[in-house]
């Protein structure tokens, strides 16, 4: 019977530490998943610019000029990504994302990130770069993402 408990004691404490292991790595991966995505919308952003695709709204008539595309940071929790196009009093709206609860993100600068249409870069200074940061309120964990004013982005 001691030997049995002593058994049942060693896997309650292997449990313990195996579930607090696992919960800390699915909190890193959420994170991660969020951070790729937010990569992605602005590489979407990125690619909408350099191709000069312009959403419906920007080819009623008279045909209006692609400015470029928004990456806007609207909430802590929420970011639009926006065609800007001339003529029009407010940008068109291309995609709408609300993250996840607990996460959230910050306001670059410059807010928004402008990609300018057909390759004419950001509107980063030339020199600097706009940083993102990606917060997990649960466990304090951030990851950044950076995008220069070439419109790299890491």
């Amino acid at each position: 019977m001691i030997e049995i408990l002593v058994s049942m004691t060693i896997i309650g404490f292997l449990f313990s530490f195996g579930y607090a292991s696992f919960r800390d790595f699915s909190r890193r991966q959420a994170l991660a998943g969020v951070v790729k995505q937010v990569q992605g919308d602005l590489r979407l952003a990125q690619q909408k610019a350099l191709s000069g695709e312009k959403p419906s709204g920007c080819t009623t008539l008279p045909v209006k000029t692609l400015n470029g595309y928004n990456f806007y940071r609207s909430a802590e929790n929420v970011y639009i990504i926006q065609a800007d196009c001339s003529g029009l009093a407010a940008a068109v709206p291309v995609k709408s994302v609300t993250l996840p609860s607990g996460i959230k993100i910050s306001a670059p600068s410059p807010n928004p990130i402008k990609f300018k249409a057909l390759g004419q870069g950001t509107n980063i200074v030339s020199g600097e770069s706009a940083t993102i940061t990606i917060t997990q309120d649960a466990v304090s964990n951030s990851q950044d993402v950076i995008v220069t004013a070439g419109g790299e982005i890491k």
